[in-house]
């Protein structure tokens, strides 16, 4: 069981003075059976107008808020103490062969309602194609288990395509990041789950945090210091499995889950609608402190659940 307190820290900086801003926040992390959120804070500047919480389509949590204050700075800090317990390896070749779970979401996908199926679609920035799922067969031979192949393709991810945080932006298409071979987590993340539902399977994304400083003895993982993504394919009998493409990895007590959706569009830390503005830049911190367990409840205990 790991605890953390997480400090997400976004800076926007104006050439021009915002009347006004709407704003919708993805910072809290989601309450999962292994992970629990003991506190939790936003803090925005300058103060808003208005703001509110509520709960999305795929059930994560939504801070929103309205700043009427005109200004040429917004800063919006999150800060969350979370309680991670590490779930158990998974038994990837007990799981059953990927032809037959396909065959059940291909039954499924006329029933919008059911959960695994609506990830199996194409969605704005993960799109199907016949190459993406060629590159994904060398995987998955006829009849393996659907998470030893998972697996095995979220390895072959890691190990063929490059960490560029400078060749790609969040528009950059799947398809061209397949063919340069680089990109960074929310790319690596959107090719495999397109790789996954070009072969008819249900994959979702899931954005997050990861620990900033390891163990001792053991290496630091790509993407710490921002906020990471990776994504789940679903199983039967197992439900969501994480695969972090980036690290070639299987999410433990060192990632924290913020949301998960379709894709990135789905999720975005924190997006809005400016009256004003023009030029900005734009600034983010992300910092993921490990805890001792007294001195963690302690400050957890410091204020409620916000």
């Amino acid at each position: 069981m790991a605890h953390y307190r997480i400090e997400h820290e976004t800076r926007y900086l104006y050439s021009a003075r915002v009347a006004t801003s709407e704003h919708v926040a993805y910072l809290r992390p989601r309450e999962l059976p292994r992970q629990r959120v003991f506190r939790h804070e936003l803090l925005v500047e300058p103060a808003p107008a208005r703001s509110s919480r509520r709960a999305d389509y795929f059930g994560n949590d939504v801070e929103q808020f309205t700043v009427l204050t005109p200004h040429a700075e917004l800063l919006v800090r999150a800060r969350s103490f979370v309680e991670v317990l590490a779930p158990p390896p998974p038994a990837f070749e007990e799981s059953p062969p990927w032809e037959e779970v396909r065959k059940t979401f291909a039954y499924a996908k006329g029933q919008r309602s059911v959960e695994p199926a609506q990830f199996a679609y194409g969605s704005p920035y993960v799109s199907l194609d016949p190459d993406l799922a060629d590159y994904a067969r060398v995987s998955f031979a006829a009849g393996r288990p659907l998470l030893a192949a998972a697996f095995e393709l979220m390895r072959r991810i890691h190990l063929e395509f490059r960490f560029d945080p400078k060749a790609t932006t969040i528009t950059t298409p799947v398809k061209r990041v397949f063919e340069e071979r680089r990109g960074v987590c929310q790319d690596l993340a959107h090719l495999q789950i397109a790789c996954l539902r070009s072969l008819g399977l249900s994959a979702r994304y899931v954005s997050g945090y990861l620990l900033t400083d390891p163990p001792p003895g053991q290496p630091r993982l790509v993407g710490a210091d921002a906020s990471h993504a990776w994504l789940s394919v679903h199983c039967p009998r197992h439900g969501f499995v994480d695969l972090d493409p980036t690290n070639g990895v299987v999410p433990e007590s060192r990632h924290v889950t913020l949301a998960w959706g379709r894709d990135f569009g789905d999720v975005s830390p924190l997006r809005g609608v400016i009256l004003g503005g023009a030029e900005h830049a734009l600034h983010v911190a992300v910092n993921v402190v490990p805890s001792a367990a007294d001195e963690w409840r302690r400050l957890a205990s410091a204020a409620p659940v916000a």
